[in-house]
């Protein structure tokens, strides 16, 4: 039998993406693997903090999808990211899941979606495909 796949997906915003990245680590811990799916402007900063420990790097694929935000624009801009979000995300994610699901006849399929609970649609998107989900409350300060 296979690990357990689950598909870990932070809030993109600085500070919210570290306490998944942790949880996925002792999740490994513990036998699951996991696909971390990030935006792309985090994708970059999350795989160059990766880069110096490769004792994960086996278990933890970290993936990227656009969060629908031109690389010039400002992401301190809360109102505006959020609303490219709810607008982008969601249909790459889908996508994401089907590729997923569909390579390797099967055997690596997304087994959970864990999803801050602030990414509400990711919740969704796993209903949709009959995938048991998670919503990961962060408690800041």
């Amino acid at each position: 039998m296979s690990r357990p796949h689950l598909l870990v997906i932070p809030f993109p915003v600085q500070g919210h993406v570290m306490p998944l990245m942790e949880l996925s680590h002792n999740l490994v811990d513990r036998g699951f693997k996991i696909t971390f799916v990030n935006s792309e402007f985090n994708h970059k900063l999350v795989t160059a903090a990766m880069s110096n420990n490769n004792d994960y790097e086996d278990h933890i694929h970290l993936v990227s999808i656009p969060d629908g935000m031109e690389p010039g624009e400002d992401r301190k801009e809360l109102g505006k990211l959020c609303d490219k979000i709810v607008n982008v995300m969601p249909g790459h994610f889908e996508d994401l899941i089907k590729k997923i699901n569909g390579s390797n006849n099967g055997d690596d399929r997304i087994t959970c979606v864990i999803a801050e609970e602030n990414m509400y649609w990711a919740l969704e998107v796993a209903q949709k495909m009959s995938i048991r989900r998670v919503a990961f409350c962060l408690r800041l300060g």
